[in-house]
Order: structure tokens, then C-alpha cells, then sequence
């Protein structure tokens, strides 16, 4: 019985919580003229978004307390203007109490062969991956500046109809080039990046270059100063021809400026919210491209546009500079068009700056010619390729087997993972509380039920003491899959399977999405268009995703390279068309 009573009391406790959530939301409307709650009746409206009922003497006990609690809504809001850069005083961290890790060394060793001349059709070489352009560039088989007119030739023409690129910095880019040629032919090699071009998703500063966040509100803004890895990659050597399209606030394939298409299916978009990155870097429009995550914004394009995405342990890479959406989830990584790929611009980008409070200091080190892989146990739940799997998901897992990897049959406990979503809610609409009570949210040009606008709006409803029981369960699952990779090394399944997309996003660990097949499947229709009008389905690519360890990227990086190299999806390339106009 006094498990039952402190448990009332809680709810009790909650229901305050919602009800005064309630009241600020309708107080600070965008007329702020709404009145509180006019009568202890009224709370019952309140209760229902909490899934409580109190009696009237409770009602009144409660009531007496709401004018306090606007009241500290009002003053904040009054006397604190809080920008992106106040980060919570609470900052997640994926590494649980007791939990200790192998210190890595910061280098990098390739498995990959060295692709030795150059191609006489300038689609290969646009098309080869980031560790063979990065070999030419360093062996002198082809210069920097040649390479960034290549891909500004081909944003020119291809761009404009895959609407991926928000801004061009052609001039930038030649000017980057020309001092890396210049660097290089004068005996200093900054590394693996040194001159090759880049497309940065428009979610990152770049002084004096616009970053819009892909949103109508935010479509001039003009930062000062660069966000760290803008800073990484350009004293790496590598040359930025660009920002990239992003759904509006890290939300899907629409932006301010269309929608950003799939190159393999121009008919659909890239999904997102690393649309532009994906897209581009599938079509050949660039060296390798930077995105982020916060529930699915690399694996998802990377999987829809064929690309190699990988999305690194929480804390990694600092975000310093990045617009922030969710600062207890919000990862940068790199999307390539190979695993290895991913290594290189991993290794510049790594590593705390002590301004992001998430930012953890932590070496990568990456050997995949030492890969030993009957040591590597590979998890999966048969389950996740039976029904609902692909001809490409089954083959893919039978190639882990034909490597020789250790096949670990695995099973997560059935919880409702997806409704720590709610807290993603809470944190993106604080993030935005400025664009929601100023009304310029309207500005925004989808406003259907699932988008940005709506969500920022209802989250306001959510209950305080819900979102802190989420936060514990939070805990609970990490507790969950340090256990799971007490058994295993790294998972693999279909990338919408088993919860894996939340579950690893929620607790920190990293990934690697890339594509393992073509097959043919229905177009899906462009974000906001009607659903009931058909278009042909088309082949387009499929993608798998290997789940790694905390601070194991090495190993999702190691297996991925051998599985593409098994199954050699490089020798796909989209069909693009051109469109004039840029």
C-alpha cells in the first residue's frame, strides 16, 4: 500500500506539471492574451493529456498553484533569451557507470587496394571513391583543381534537378584548390582529405557563406564564425564546393528552396534530413559529404540514394557550430560512396574542441588489413530477415557467413522503444521555442500534421514528469545493449528493423548504413504530394545496416569494406539527366 500511495502522489505531482504546461502554452499564444485556467473544473481538460482523473478537492489544491507556476514561465521567458548556444546544463553520455574502453590511437590503415591509373572519362574518376581520389590527388595523377572544376561542372548540370545544394562556393572552392595544389607540389601534405571537395550539409556556420538550416525563417542567416569540423576539414586541406539541402530543421527531403531527389529515382525524394549529402554524393556531385543524425538523418538518405553513411558514437565529433535540434542525440558523420571512405574523413573530424559540453575525447583508430574475422561475432534476430526482408537483406547476411564471421542469434526484450521519441519532441520544440511563440513557424511551407511546426506546437502539451520517466527508461535500454554487446561485437539487420534505428540512436552507439543491392520497389511519393496518384516502380538501391560497439567504428568500417567488396554494388551508377537553370 505505500507503493501505491508515493505512486499517487507522483501522479498527483505530474498533473500539476501538465496542467501548468497547459496553461503556459494557451497564456503565451501568439495573441498572449489567452487567460489561465478560469476554475479548478477546468484542470479536467488538463488531466486527460496525462491520462489522469483527480477529484475536486484535489482540483482545488492544484489550482492554487497554477498562477505561481506561469508566473516562472513569464519571468523566464521575459529576462533570459536563450540562443543555440545554451546548451542544457544536463548533457547525455553513452558511456554507463563501470564502463571502461581501449584507448585507440588516431590512425588509419586501408584495406582498400590502390586503384593505380587514372580513368579517361571523367564519370569514373567523379564516381571513385574517396580513397582512390585521395591516392591520385597524393600520387600527382591529377590535381586538385582539376578535381573541384570536375565536380562544380557537374553540380552545374545535375544539381539543379536533384535540388541538392542550397548554395554553390565556386570561387571558395577554386581558391581552396589552387592553395592545396600549391601545398602539395611544394612538398607539404596535410593528409588523406588534402584537396579533395567536400559538400557540407547547411546545418553547419560558415562565415561570411549563408547557413539557412533549410527553413524559410532562417533562409538569410549569415553566421560569423565556422563550426569546428568547417575549421577540421579546411586545416585537413579539403575543399568545401558547397552547402547541402537539408529538410527544413533537420526534418526530411523539403526545403525552403523544393524537394531533394533520389538520383537512382528523381521521381522521389532523397529522404532526409541529410538529403542534399546523400543525393549528392550518389550522383557524383562531389568527393564525400557531411550530414547528420538525430533519429535516421544519415542511415535514412544514405539508404534511399545508395551512399555509404556512417553515423559515429554520440560525443565523437563535436557539434560546435552545428544548428542543434536535439542536443542529447545530434551526431555528425560522413556520407561516402565506401566504407573506407568513411575512415579518412572520420579521423579529421574527430575528437573534443571543450566547447561542445557532449563532446567526448576519444582517439579512432582504424587497421583493416588487420581484421581477423572468425574473432568477430556478428548478432542478428531471424526474425529481421524473414517476413518483411529483401532478397538483398538475405544475401547480405549469407555473404557475413560465406567472409567466415561468427553468425550470433540474438533477441532484444519486447518494449515500446519509440516512445522515448517524446523526448526528441521536447528538446527540438525548446530548441525552437522562439519560432513557435513568435509565430513565424507559419513561414514554413509544410505544415502538414507530421511536420516541424505542428509537433513543436503539441510538444508544449507533453508532460514534464513523463519526459524524466523516459529519460530513466533511457537508461534502462542502455543498460539493455551493454548487455547485448557483452555477447556480441556488432549487429546487422535491415536499418528499420527491430527498433535498431531508435535504440541506437537513444543510447548513443554507432552505425554504418550501405548499400548491399538493387531491386525494384515502389516510388514513394515526394514529401506533401498526394499519395493516391501512381507512379511506375523503378530499381533502385538497397541498403543494409551493421550496429556497432561504443567507439567501435573500426570494426563496422572493417566488415562493411569486405561485404561491399563481396557483393560490388560501385559498379552501379545512377542514370542522371541534366537540367539548366542553376
Amino acid at each position: 500500500m505505500a507503493s501505491s500511495l508515493l505512486n499517487r502522489r507522483q501522479i498527483l505531482k505530474g498533473a500539476a506539471a501538465v496542467g501548468g504546461a497547459a496553461v503556459a502554452g494557451a497564456t503565451v499564444s501568439r495573441a498572449n492574451a489567452a487567460p489561465p485556467i478560469a476554475s479548478p473544473a477546468d484542470l479536467s481538460t488538463c488531466e486527460r493529456l496525462d491520462a489522469v482523473a483527480y477529484t475536486a478537492d484535489e482540483r482545488a489544491l492544484i489550482f492554487d498553484e497554477l498562477e505561481g507556476m506561469v508566473d516562472r514561465i513569464r519571468r523566464r521567458r521575459a529576462a533570459v533569451q536563450l540562443t543555440e548556444a545554451d546548451a542544457p546544463a544536463m548533457t547525455f553520455d553513452p558511456r554507463l557507470p563501470g564502463m571502461s574502453f581501449a584507448p585507440q590511437e588516431n590512425r588509419v590503415l586501408l584495406a582498400a587496394p590502390m586503384q593505380a591509373a587514372l580513368p579517361s572519362d571523367e564519370a569514373s574518376i567523379a564516381f571513385a571513391p574517396l580513397v582512390t581520389l585521395s591516392r591520385w590527388i597524393k600520387a600527382g595523377v591529377i590535381t586538385s583543381s582539376r578535381l573541384t572544376d570536375l565536380y562544380l561542372n557537374r553540380i552545374q548540370r545535375y544539381a539543379p534537378k536533384l535540388e541538392c545544394f542550397v548554395t554553390i562556393t565556386a570561387d571558395l572552392a577554386r581558391e581552396q584548390a589552387h592553395k592545396a595544389d600549391v601545398e602539395l607540389r611544394s612538398g607539404r601534405y596535410r593528409g588523406p582529405l588534402h584537396g579533395i571537395p567536400y559538400g557540407l550539409k547547411d546545418l553547419f556556420d560558415t562565415a561570411g557563406v549563408r547557413t539557412s538550416w533549410g527553413a524559410e525563417p532562417y533562409k538569410d542567416r549569415m553566421p560569423a564564425t565556422d563550426a569546428t569540423i568547417v575549421t577540421r576539414l579546411r586545416d585537413a586541406g579539403a575543399v568545401m564546393l558547397g552547402k547541402t539541402t537539408l529538410g527544413a530543421l533537420a526534418y526530411g527531403d523539403k526545403w525552403f528552396g523544393g524537394i531533394t531527389r533520389n538520383p537512382w529515382n528523381s521521381d522521389e525524394g532523397a529522404s532526409g534530413s541529410s538529403a542534399g549529402s546523400a543525393s549528392a554524393t550518389a550522383a557524383g556531385l562531389c568527393g564525400f559529404a557531411i550530414g547528420t543524425e538525430t533519429m535516421g538523418s544519415i542511415v535514412s538518405p544514405s539508404a534511399r540514394c545508395g551512399a555509404t553513411g556512417l553515423k559515429p558514437t554520440f560525443g565523437r565529433v563535436p557539434r560546435t557550430g552545428a544548428m542543434p535540434l536535439c542536443w542529447s542525440l545530434d551526431k555528425a558523420g560522413p556520407i561516402c560512396r565506401g566504407a573506407e571512405d568513411t575512415a579518412l574523413v572520420l579521423s579529421v573530424l574527430n575528437g573534443t574542441d571543450n566547447m561542445d559540453p557532449s563532446a567526448i575525447d576519444f582517439g579512432f583508430s582504424y587497421d583493416g588489413p588487420s581484421v581477423q574475422k572468425e574473432e568477430l561475432r556478428i548478432g542478428y534476430n531471424p526474425a529481421w530477415f524473414a517476413d518483411g526482408a529483401t532478397g538483398s537483406d538475405r544475401k547480405a547476411l549469407a555473404t557475413l557467413k560465406e567472409l567466415g564471421f561468427r553468425l550470433v542469434p540474438i533477441e532484444l526484450p519486447k518494449l515500446p522503444y519509440n516512445t522515448m521519441l517524446t523526448n526528441l519532441e521536447v528538446e527540438s520544440a525548446a530548441m525552437f521555442e522562439e519560432l513557435t511563440l513568435s509565430g513565424r513557424d507559419d513561414l514554413m511551407s509544410w505544415q502538414e500534421a507530421a511536420a516541424w511546426p505542428n509537433t513543436f506546437r503539441a510538444a508544449r502539451f507533453h508532460s514534464a514528469v513523463e519526459s524524466l520517466q523516459l529519460d530513466r527508461f533511457r537508461r534502462r535500454t542502455m543498460g539493455i545493449m551493454a548487455e547485448v554487446y557483452k555477447q556480441v561485437d556488432l549487429i546487422v539487420c535491415p536499418h528499420f528493423a527491430g527498433d535498431m534505428l531508435v535504440i541506437s540512436n537513444f543510447t548513443g552507439y554507432p552505425s554504418l548504413t550501405l548499400p548491399v543491392g538493387m531491386e525494384k520497389r515502389p516510388t514513394l511519393p515526394l514529401t506533401g504530394a498526394r499519395r493516391d496518384i501512381p507512379v511506375p516502380d523503378r530499381v533502385v538501391p538497397h541498403a543494409i545496416t551493421l550496429w556497432g560497439n561504443l567507439f567501435r567504428e573500426d570494426q563496422l568500417i572493417a566488415v562493411g569494406q569486405l561485404l561491399e567488396r563481396s557483393l560490388n554494388f560501385a559498379a552501379n551508377r545512377p542514370e542522371l539527366t541534366a537540367k539548366e537553370g542553376l
